[in-house]
């Protein structure tokens, strides 16, 4: 318990160094970027996500991209961010029910994708970091994941030649600090924007794009039982919440509660995006279901009752054969297929 509120003090007390050190470079730039524009729809509320404080520029995400794929981020360079968010997953970790990390290591939770960031306040199932740029920081640091430290991390960028140049471009000069790569990688997470899927373009009525019956019969299912927490237009409401489902002792995940060490947080974790669904299998916390109609069963007859489980779902959610394939129907309209094969997202090769 002690190790995952550990986090969340290192996290705090590593972005109060990073805010109070060099605060004159939490804007600067070579002389010679190229600012970005980031196009968003025009019906979503203002981001949540601060860009005054990182500016968006073609140099600055071209690096978070290196970043993001390299895995010299990692202690014995075999494993990149990239690794376990993959694009065509969109961003989450397909097949897999936990994270994999250095030395073969197994991690204790199932890897989140990564789209629509700039809308997010808390980070990680349990929302135990609440800022974007500081996230990187748990996996990287985690032993069970990236296993590196900062510092040894910031020493060996600084001694690649690539990295030297690449930074400079961005910020106009070779100096390799924590704060320039948080933010860089927070550059280019934030241009992972999914807005694009089936859903979307009927919710635009635009011409020729309408729902099959099955479809509509499971939007007006998903409309009746699900929106309550999956809220349109992200498909979710960003809560922390107890859904039912059973406790694995093999875990021992207690979620929220290792957080806040409040035992009304016991198996508490946020709620995930329905966006893309379909293609980021496993599903939950633990990853512990790989179809999503054994979800479906588990909100029909599956869950485990207790004084924190959510109001909204105590008792249960029934769902007949055919709500369950109209559902299954409805879903598979929110994969954004232009997202998960988006070429200014997809990995890089990393040769130095």
């Amino acid at each position: 318990m002690f190790r995952k509120a550990a986090y969340i003090l290192t996290a705090f007390c590593l972005w109060l160094w990073i805010i109070g050190r060099d605060r004159h470079d939490l804007t600067a730039h070579s002389p010679a970027v190229e600012y970005y524009q980031l196009k968003l729809p025009d019906s979503l509320p203002p981001p949540v996500y601060d860009f005054k404080n990182n500016p968006l520029t073609k140099q600055g995400i071209a690096l978070g991209r290196h970043l993001f794929y390299d895995p010299k981020l990692s202690l014995d360079s075999s494993i990149s961010c990239g690794f376990c968010h993959q694009q065509f997953a969109a961003f989450g970790h397909f097949d897999h029910a936990l994270s994999h990390g250095v030395l073969g290591r197994t991690g204790n939770r199932s890897v989140p994708g990564l789209f629509n960031l700039i809308w997010q306040k808390d980070f990680m199932w349990d929302g135990g970091v609440n800022h974007l740029d500081i996230q990187p920081l748990t996996p990287i640091t985690d032993e069970n994941e990236m296993g590196m430290e900062l510092g040894v991390l910031i020493t060996r960028l600084q001694g690649n030649k690539t990295y030297r140049k690449l930074f400079k471009e961005a910020y106009g000069t070779e100096e390799v600090t924590s704060q320039r790569m948080f933010k860089a990688l927070s550059q280019f997470i934030v241009t992972m924007i999914s807005f694009e899927s089936k859903y979307d373009s009927v919710m635009r009525r635009e011409p020729g794009v309408t729902f099959t019956a099955e479809e509509q019969g499971g939007y007006r299912t998903f409309t009746q039982k699900c929106a309550s927490c999956h809220k349109p237009p992200f498909f979710t409401d960003y809560s922390i919440r107890n859904n039912g489902l059973p406790y694995l002792p093999s875990l021992n995940d207690v979620g929220r509660m290792r957080i806040t060490n409040n035992t009304a947080d016991y198996k508490k974790f946020k709620v995930p995006s329905l966006r893309n669904v379909l293609v980021s299998a496993p599903y939950m916390h633990d990853g512990r279901f790989f179809d999503i109609f054994q979800v479906f069963a588990m909100y029909d007859h599956g869950q485990e009752k207790g004084n924190t489980i959510d109001p909204l779902v105590k008792n249960g959610i029934p769902l007949t054969e055919k709500e369950q394939r109209q559902l299954y129907m409805f879903l598979n309209t929110l994969t954004d297929k232009k997202f998960i094969t988006n070429k200014e997202f997809s990995e890089i090769l990393i040769t130095d």
